[in-house]
């Protein structure tokens, strides 16, 4: 049995500082109390852990033992207290987040530069993942936050905030221009060759959704992992791709495609940063959020 924690605390500054004066001004208490506390472990332990000898006192064979394993465990808590500390103080720790390659590009990144700046000592872990693997990890615990793109299934163990709207368009190159500033049915896009992303992304599950809604089934001729490919694709000429408006800006801004128009208009969707309902997050990912003006 251990026993009371405060007589090893009291035991190790006597040991350490070789007398019970020295032990009382460190633990600005009295000298009776510090000669109680070592007489209450002797008792507890049933021997002796010190002797009296000219110059103060001495630790027996026992005290010495007891010395070694408890300076090693007082010192870890001292240290453990003060890397406590740092990242209380925002000078040690670690952010642990989920993001899309999307999130992480058209919302995230800004504010972790800004982040890194601020508070350098900080490590930030960004878990890659679309939007069905990132509320995994956030369930899981494995993340202090995430920011994720509707659609997805929303329920009462997580907190949602919109941050952002986004669009998804369809977009074309040159082989296609016939197509453009030509007012389209959606069934048209039955007849078209079609580049969407591959399954289990928030995007695609939500084109997919809003296609069959009005009565549209596609069967892509490429399915790609990310939209920068879609992107590369559509400029080759390979197909009419479906993409997040970002992803394509420059090359809409630039006429190396165009975006294709509708007689009926796509809704649109949103960045959200998502956190769990009652785990508490890192003093580190709470300054984060602070920054990105979500707490």
């Amino acid at each position: 049995m251990v026993g009371n924690l405060e007589y090893y605390k009291v035991f190790y500054y006597t040991a350490k500082l070789g007398s019970v004066t020295g032990a009382a001004n460190a633990l600005s208490i009295s000298q009776p109390a510090v000669s109680q506390s070592l007489k209450q472990l002797e008792r507890i332990l049933e021997v002796s852990l010190f002797q009296r000898v000219s110059r103060g006192i001495r630790l027996t064979g026992e005290g010495r033992i007891l010395y070694g394993y408890v300076e090693k465990g007082y010192e870890q808590i001292e240290q453990g207290v003060e890397k406590v500390r740092q990242m209380r103080n925002l000078d040690l720790g670690e952010v642990h987040i989920g993001a899309s390659d999307m999130t992480l590009r058209f919302y995230l990144l800004p504010f972790l530069e800004e982040f890194h700046e601020q508070y350098p000592g900080i490590k930030v872990i960004v878990s890659n993942a679309p939007t069905p693997g990132t509320l995994r990890l956030l369930r899981e615990g494995k993340i202090d936050f995430g920011v994720v793109s509707t659609p997805f299934e929303q329920s009462g163990d997580i907190r949602t905030e919109a941050v952002r709207e986004i669009e998804d368009v369809f977009v074309a190159g040159r082989r296609f221009i016939s197509y453009k500033n030509k007012m389209l049915d959606l069934q048209e896009l039955e007849q078209l060759p079609m580049i969407f992303l591959e399954g289990n992304t928030s995007t695609r599950n939500y084109m997919d959704g809003f296609l069959k809604g009005n009565g549209i089934s596609l069967r892509p001729e490429f399915e790609l992992a990310n939209s920068d490919m879609i992107v590369q694709f559509a400029l080759r000429n390979l197909g009419i791709g479906c993409v997040v408006r970002d992803f394509a800006a420059q090359d809409l801004d630039s006429g190396m495609l165009f975006e294709l128009r509708f007689n009926k208009m796509i809704p649109k969707r949103q960045f959200c940063v998502v956190t769990g309902s009652n785990a508490p997050y890192s003093a580190a990912a709470g300054k984060l959020l602070d920054i990105m003006g979500k707490i």
